[in-house]
């Protein structure tokens, strides 16, 4: 089975990170855990949350790289050994999430409430950049040149 590029396309030169970025979403785990939502709650903020149930503050842990978001989580079991669970539904396990981000995008906190883990971000407008670019007619050594001019 031959995999569909999305940016094949010669109208969309410069795509290939994004695409690239893509790929890296589609082979990250598949696994559910932790779960979370990404929602729009602003015409420029985005907020990724994770239901993180059972972890503290402190046993949380938001890092970026490059283009990167890294969430994960390690809880203390200290005292967990001396209790016997009938019945153990809730998830004690070390997780680590990651996310990719688009250029531009800045995280601008990270809050905990009732049990999930909400991180904000903000997505700026993208600033429109209108350019003239001379053409000028051949040069005699055979040289081809652009020059390009900003507005």
């Amino acid at each position: 089975m031959s995999r569909m590029h999305l940016f094949n396309s010669p109208l969309l030169l410069g795509f290939e990170e994004i695409e690239r970025s893509l790929d890296r979403v589609a082979k990250m785990s598949t696994e559910g855990y932790p779960p979370y939502n990404i929602e729009q709650i602003g015409e420029d903020r985005l907020r990724i949350t994770l239901a993180v149930a059972g972890f503290d503050e402190s046993d949380l842990s938001i890092q970026r790289d490059g283009e990167q978001l890294l969430v994960s989580g390690k809880q203390d079991n200290g005292g967990d050994d001396d209790r016997m669970f009938l019945h153990r539904g809730i998830a004690a396990r070390q997780f680590q999430r990651s996310f990719v981000l688009a250029e531009g995008i800045e995280v601008t906190e990270a809050h905990m409430q009732n049990g999930l883990l909400h991180i904000d971000l903000h997505r700026p407008k993208p600033k429109s950049e209108i350019r003239t670019i001379a053409i000028r007619s051949g040069t005699s050594s055979g040289e081809k040149s652009l020059d390009v001019e900003s507005e």
